[in-house]
């Protein structure tokens, strides 16, 4: 490794190297883990000595500004926390691992560390967007719209031509947000022009577009910028944890924003090849696990092998209550031998308490995977299906499923996946689900899943969107951090 000195003084090296350190809160980093304060003031007053009585410090500064650079390097690439700490089962494939020590070694060497430490960042769809987005954000610094807090509501809800004191301060925060224009003046009412604004604003904060002011939407007002740039930075450190693209395509499910993308890899780029709405596990006791697994089958006209869990929760008590349940949605059960009885007998249904026999759904109109199912295999038995109550896509928030992702458009994506197979028209797929047979189909090639977790999205042009954290992620996040590097006294 290069000294950062030379003739007794620091380089041009040393002070690009300091700065980009002084100001890695720019990719949601702390300066303080990497003593960017400490060694700038120490190069400074190494600086200003004479070069002769200065020389003996030169060798532990030159380890200790390395050490720091390499650190920030590693914490950029690979992020501060690994994901198994929040016990997600994903990991970037080896043929990703960065070294930080040899590509500063590399980067002094080429005579460009600066365009060397610039380079750095993980090149995965978003991170840029969202980085950008966060230091707008932190340009509003103490905004004075957020000073005072907003005033209660005069009732449950405020709804347009409604009177509010608090109109004039919300359309400063609207104004500073984007979604008034700069210009905007204080309304005695609320009138059409800010129910406008509060649309726009509800729009981007995963809210029901109606206009209308309750709690949801007034605790969304009163998150300040200095709180939505925390939340980026915590969405930064998730995206250093996935990157993407690792294989020709990839599919990714962003649970708080209830949405699945489809990627399509060309050498170095990556294009957004696909775009749906999906229904996710509910918050409060069936959340979908946040992993990263390969598609390997796609199964057409599928059976529901109910789980035990919802048999014995949900299903053997309806049957009880309501025998008709049985046919009305095409029940059968499947003992320990495979074979199959289309007939509701008490023992049955005793045989499933049990765990001895599984009750399953036919293939049909009400079957609660629809007419198609995608498998990644894993041992908690999720995947992505088509479903019977597409009603449900329309809401704001979709947490309505026992753990598995009920996906918008299956057609698309079955045409995405077996893109490969050109003999797998869109008519044949159509055929295929709708057929009442089932039949599953392996792919020639895998195709990575992952379920990820990201409260803030940039899109639509550069817009940013937040997501309420359903799952408490990002405050999980946000205490394993703190609790792992404390803040420095």
């Amino acid at each position: 490794m290069p000294s950062w000195f030379a003739n007794g003084q620091p380089t041009e090296d040393a002070w690009v190297a300091l700065d980009v350190l002084v100001n890695a809160a720019s990719q949601g980093l702390n300066p303080d883990d990497y003593r960017a304060q400490e060694l700038t003031l120490a190069f400074e007053f190494e600086h200003e000595q004479d070069a002769r009585s200065a020389i003996d410090n030169h060798a532990q500064m030159d380890a200790d500004l390395t050490a720091a650079l390499e650190r920030y390097l590693t914490d950029l690439n690979h992020g501060r926390l690994s994901p198994e700490v929040l016990k997600h089962r994903f990991k970037a494939p080896a043929n990703q691992h960065f070294d930080a020590h040899s590509y500063l070694i590399k980067a002094r060497q080429s005579g460009d560390l600066k365009q060397a430490l610039s380079a750095a960042q993980p090149q995965v769809p978003m991170y840029e967007a969202i980085r950008t987005a966060m230091n707008a954000y932190r340009a509003m610094g103490e905004h004075p719209a957020w000073k005072t807090p907003l005033p209660p509501l005069p009732a449950r809800s405020l709804k347009p031509g409604d009177d509010w004191d608090g109109l004039p301060l919300m359309a400063q925060r609207l104004a500073a947000l984007g979604d008034l224009p700069a210009e905007t003046q204080s309304a005695e009412h609320y009138d059409d022009l800010l129910v406008e604004g509060v649309k726009r604003f509800q729009a981007r904060h995963g809210l029901d577009t109606d206009g209308v002011i309750g709690p949801a939407t007034l605790a969304q007002l009163n998150v300040t910028p200095a709180q939505r740039v925390g939340q980026m930075a915590l969405t930064l450190e998730r995206l250093r944890w996935t990157p993407l693209l690792y294989g020709p395509r990839m599919i990714v499910v962003n649970i708080p924003e209830f949405v699945l993308r489809a990627y399509e890899g060309t050498g170095s780029e990556v294009k957004l090849d696909l775009e749906m709405r999906v229904v996710v596990g509910r918050a409060l006791d069936t959340r979908t696990p946040i992993f990263l697994e390969e598609m390997r089958f796609i199964e057409f006209s599928p059976y529901w092998n109910i789980p035990r869990s919802i048999a014995r929760g949900e299903t053997l008590p309806r049957l009880r209550r309501d025998p008709g349940y049985f046919d009305q949605q095409g029940l059968e059960f499947v003992s320990q031998d495979g074979s199959v009885s289309h007939s509701l007998t008490g023992e049955a249904i005793d045989a499933v308490q049990r765990g001895e026999w599984r009750i399953r759904q036919r293939p049909g109109p009400r079957n609660a995977l629809g007419d198609i199912k995608f498998i990644f295999p894993n041992d908690q038995n999720i995947y992505l299906h088509h479903t019977p109550a597409p009603q449900l896509f329309s809401r704001a928030r979709r947490d309505f499923s026992h753990g598995c992702i009920r996906i918008e458009y299956p057609v698309e994506l079955a045409q995405f996946v077996l893109r490969n197979k050109p003999e797998w028209t869109r008519e044949r797929i159509e055929e295929a689900m709708g057929g009442g047979k089932s039949r599953t189909l392996r792919l020639d090639e895998p195709i990575p899943v992952l379920i990820a977790y990201s409260t803030a999205v940039v899109k639509d042009g550069g817009k940013v969107y937040f997501f309420p954290d359903i799952y408490q992620q990002d405050a999980r996040l946000e205490q394993a951090l703190r609790s792992a590097r404390p803040t420095r006294s």
